[in-house]
């Protein structure tokens, strides 16, 4: 039983993660520990375990998702290494502080988390663009199969520390970041959707690698439960990446906007209760 749950959430964290460029760190850390510590289903799960499994786990998943969104032509890979300057460090950093969370203060403080996510779910789809940083230096540009050309383009610093503080939340709590770094790159920095999606994946695919290390290096990682993970991600990531291709995903945000609401109340209440 342990093992098919183990591959039924490498599953839905690497398509979901993929399809709306999360990561799948959002859906594998709250399920370990629901499995794990709550229902006693999987063995020897921490905070410190979830997030460094899902760290790991987060490599397959970026890797298998740029690899689609590369062949998609959706990949803006000069900005995502700029990106990257920002949250390679910031893993590191999250992973360190983790190491002092106990479970109390992982399940309140990841439950704040989750719900300011879900709210930043909520809004992005109806916040206005921000054309002011149009005007740098650092341009970009996109046309997409349609023959559409866009522009886009941010300064190059505020993107650094942007996906410093995306990096840190990654290596603190395990998840991706892309549900903070999607919508600044759609509504601040005026990257097409498609675009902000591939290139966040290549960022997490990055991000993951140097996380992973530090967790790993913290004895955090348990191997045979990654093995378990891994190949769930791996096909979810690339069925994700197809069925971004092909259709909107605005009733998968509004189902999962509402499950991390539920989860972070309940990560709050497990949290102050315990």
């Amino acid at each position: 039983m342990e093992w098919v749950i183990l591959v039924l959430i490498g599953l839905a964290g690497g398509t979901i993660g993929s399809l709306i460029g999360l990561g799948g760190g959002i859906i594998v850390v709250p399920a370990l520990l629901f499995f794990g510590s709550t229902l006693g289903l999987i063995s020897g799960i921490t905070p410190q375990t979830a997030v460094g499994i899902s760290m790991v786990v987060m490599i397959v998943t970026g890797l298998s998702s740029t690899l689609s969104y590369l062949k998609n032509k959706t990949v803006d890979l000069k900005s995502g290494l700029l990106f990257f300057i920002g949250s390679g460090p910031g893993t590191i950093l999250g992973a360190l502080i983790n190491r002092t969370l106990t479970l109390d203060s992982f399940h309140l403080t990841f439950g704040i988390f989750m719900i300011f996510i879900s709210f930043i779910l909520m809004i992005r789809d109806r916040l206005k663009p921000i054309k002011r940083f149009q005007t740098t230096s650092y341009q970009r540009h996109f046309t997409d199969p349609h023959g559409t050309t866009y522009q886009y383009g941010f300064p190059p610093l505020l993107g650094v520390l942007i996906a410093f503080a995306v990096g840190f939340a990654s290596g603190l709590f395990g998840i991706g970041g892309g549900s903070i770094m999607v919508p600044v790159m759609i509504m601040a920095f005026l990257f097409p959707p498609h675009v902000a999606i591939g290139t966040s994946m290549f960022m997490v695919f990055l991000s993951s690698i140097t996380g992973s290390a530090s967790h790993i290096f913290l004895g955090n990682v348990n191997w045979l439960y990654v093995a378990a993970l891994a190949p769930g991600a791996w096909i979810g990531a690339k069925a994700g990446a197809a069925i971004n291709k092909s259709m909107q995903s605005d009733k998968l945000v509004l189902v999962l906007r509402i499950f991390l609401v539920l989860l972070g109340i309940r990560s709050i209440i497990e949290g102050i209760m315990s």
